[in-house]
């Protein structure tokens, strides 16, 4: 069985990541980019990752997951998002302070621990910024959503997802009372700027920017 360090395991779930699920190959700068690392730190990686056969990579070509990778990939995006319900939910912190912390608990190698946290937690599918939580098989369940920004005028909805989940943004949808569960109703799109305004829980009326708009996802 591959065995993978930390750091090779947050490489790889970065490349899972930024190649959309291994759909495409992707760039030594993009992997510096995300990991906010040196290009020469990125290319010792790679020969790492490489090495145990859990990407391939040419120069000049890119790199690509290979299936052993993708499955790497998602046991450890498993339990991150496990890890963040617990911390969500059993822990109170909040949706803006887990990150972090599970990235540092997404390591652990006990599989009989994540098997009886994820029985604890009653078996999520999804985890605090609505991302599907891959089962222990690395099987995810997907729903059709729609960026806040796509919905049209009296178009109804319920906020099921974040695209980004940095702490400024997760604290901004907090100070405007958007939250995951939230139903929504587009009840203006101004044509000059992209800016929407929208009805939450039939009680409070948002005014959302187009950035913030194509960052809140929606199941209609």
């Amino acid at each position: 069985m591959i065995q993978l360090t930390p750091a090779e395991e947050s490489y790889l779930k970065a490349i899972y990541h930024i190649s959309d699920g291994g759909k495409r190959s992707v760039s030594t700068n993009d992997i510096s980019f995300q990991m906010k690392t040196k290009p020469a730190s990125v290319s010792d990686m790679l020969r790492r990752l490489g090495e145990k056969e859990v990407i391939e990579y040419r120069k000049y070509y890119g790199v690509n997951i290979t299936e052993e990778g993708k499955k790497l990939a998602l046991q450890t995006i498993r339990k991150h998002r496990l890890w963040e319900v617990f911390l969500v939910e059993k822990l109170r912190f909040s949706w803006d302070e887990v990150h972090e912390v599970a990235d540092e608990l997404e390591h652990i190698k006990s599989k009989l621990l994540i098997q009886r946290l994820d029985e604890y937690l009653g078996f999520p599918k999804f985890d605090p910024h609505g991302d599907p939580i891959p089962d222990e098989y690395g099987d995810v369940r997907s729903r059709p959503r729609l960026t806040l920004s796509e919905l049209d005028i009296n178009a109804t909805g319920q906020l099921v997802a974040v695209k980004d989940s940095s702490a400024a943004f997760l604290r901004y949808l907090d100070k405007v009372g958007a939250y995951i569960g939230a139903r929504i109703k587009v009840l203006d799109k101004v044509e000059f700027d992209g800016s929407v305004e929208i009805l939450v829980d039939n009680k409070k009326t948002i005014f959302m920017s187009k950035d913030v708009a194509g960052n809140v996802l929606v199941m209609v």
